[in-house]
Formats: structure tokens, C-alpha cells, sequence
């Protein structure tokens, strides 16, 4: 019993950490390290409780939950501020066009830590207003009214910089 529980969560953790790393990834604007803990601790928490995890209707949307929990949670910290500059990535971005992505990451790390999880939820995840205040432990019109917010800061903010990609 305990070896397939074990067995049914590996495969649980296999199959969703590609996706959690990009969810983290954009909630961290870029920030690949924290992403790594982030996903960690999330894959963590659920296995711990796995056996409750593992009964709820959609685990992959509890998991989502507490990546975004575990997110918010770590911007809460004072710490969370720190950022070493020196370091170079540990490797080059794969595909696409990089300057947009990097404007893109750019103006996510500007918003304020629960508008770009707003962001995340609603728009990489492609959540509803209502998971989303779930998630977040929020109302809907919270919901509605940051992500509107966090939408027009988005658009102040890259309203030069896209500019030269649209010309491209």
C-alpha cells in the first residue's frame, strides 16, 4: 500500500514539474534558482500529505495552489529582496525570441509580488476569477480589480519597449 501511494506520487511529481517550473518561473520573473526551490518545496509539501493530495478532484490545481502559496509566502520574507548580480545564468535561453522574452520578465518583476501572481494565474494558467481568488484567498472583485490594475502597469510599461518588436 505504502509503495504504490510512493509509486502514484512519482509519477504525479514526473509529470507536472515541467509545467510548475514555468508557472514558477514566470512568478519569480525569470529567476530560475528561486523557480528550483519553489518547485521543491511545493513537490515537498504534496508529498507529504499525498495521501489527502491524492484524493481532492484535481491535484495538478491543489499543486498549482501551493506553488503560488509557496511564492507569495517566500516575497513575504524580508529576504526575498536579495538578489545576487555578479552571476552569470547557467545557460543560454532555448528558442524564441530572447529580448522579448527578457522585456517580458522585466516588466513581470516590476509588478507587485500578488499582482504578478494575478497575472500568472489568469493568464498562464488560464485560471477563472474565481480560482484565481481562491488561490489567493481574495474575492473576486480583489481579483478583477488587480488584475485590471496589473494589466495597465503592464501595458504602461512595455508600451515603448514593444514598440520595436511590433515594427519587426
Amino acid at each position: 500500500m505504502r509503495q504504490a501511494r510512493a509509486d502514484d506520487y512519482a509519477q504525479f511529481a514526473v509529470a507536472r514539474a515541467g509545467h510548475l517550473y514555468r508557472s514558477a518561473c514566470l512568478l519569480t520573473a525569470g529567476d530560475t534558482h528561486l523557480a528550483e526551490d519553489l518547485v521543491q518545496e511545493t513537490l515537498g509539501r504534496l508529498y507529504v500529505h499525498w495521501g489527502r493530495v491524492s484524493r481532492v478532484e484535481n491535484p495538478a490545481g491543489y499543486a498549482q495552489t501551493v506553488l503560488t502559496r509557496a511564492f507569495l509566502a517566500h516575497q513575504r520574507r524580508r529576504s526575498s529582496t536579495e538578489r545576487a548580480t555578479d552571476a552569470l545564468p547557467d545557460r543560454a535561453a532555448e528558442g524564441g525570441d530572447v529580448s522579448l522574452r527578457l522585456t517580458l520578465l522585466q516588466a513581470l518583476a516590476r509588478l507587485p509580488a500578488k499582482d504578478r501572481a494575478v497575472v500568472v494565474l489568469r493568464y498562464w494558467e488560464d485560471r477563472s476569477v474565481e480560482e484565481t481568488a481562491a488561490v489567493l484567498n481574495a474575492s473576486s472583485a480583489a481579483v478583477r480589480t488587480r488584475c485590471t490594475r496589473a494589466l495597465g502597469r503592464l501595458r504602461e510599461s512595455l508600451g515603448e519597449e514593444l514598440g520595436e518588436y511590433a515594427a519587426s
